[in-house]
C-alpha cells in the first residue's frame, strides 16, 4: 500500500481528497476498514473471527492482475491473443477463480457461524458475486 503525506489535522474535505488518490483496490479496502470501524463502534461485541472472515471476503483481486485479466479478455474479444498470451489468461484465469473460491469458503464458514445461508448473508452484507468477461 502506498504511503500518502498528509497534514496532521485533516479536515473532512482534505481527508477526502487524500482518498481519492487511493487506487480501486486500496479505495475497496479503505472503505471496508471504516465500514468496519463504524460497525465495531455500533456493536463492538463483533466476535473477532466474524471480523476477520469479513475482512478477508472484501479482499479483492489485486490491481495488477485484474488489469491484465482485462487486458488480455479485450485481446482475446478482438482475437488478436497470441499463444503465450493465452497461456497467460489461462493461468489469470486460475488465479482468480482460487481467489473467488477462497472467498465464497470465507463467506460460508462466515454464513455458517451467523447460521444463514450463503444467498441470504451475500445479499445481507450486500456482497455481489464475481461478474467474468
Amino acid at each position: 500500500m502506498p504511503t500518502i503525506q498528509i497534514k496532521a489535522q485533516l479536515s473532512f474535505d482534505e481527508l477526502l481528497k487524500t482518498v481519492e488518490q487511493f487506487s480501486s483496490t486500496e479505495l475497496e479496502q479503505f472503505v471496508f476498514r471504516v465500514f468496519a470501524l463504524h460497525v465495531q463502534r455500533k456493536a463492538p461485541q463483533l466476535p473477532n473471527r466474524e471480523f476477520e472472515l469479513l475482512f478477508k471476503a472484501n479482499q479483492n483481486i489485486p490491481d495488477d492482475i485484474q488489469t491484465r485479466y482485462d487486458e488480455l479478455i479485450t485481446k482475446r474479444q478482438t482475437e488478436t491473443l497470441t499463444t503465450d498470451e493465452y497461456q497467460q489468461l489461462l493461468q489469470l484465469t486460475e488465479q482468480i477463480e482460487q481467489f473467488e473460491a477462497i472467498r465464497i469458503e470465507t463467506l460460508a464458514e462466515l454464513a455458517q457461524i451467523r447460521q444463514t445461508s450463503l444467498t441470504h448473508l451475500m445479499k445481507e452484507l450486500n456482497i455481489q458475486p464475481p461478474s467474468y468477461a
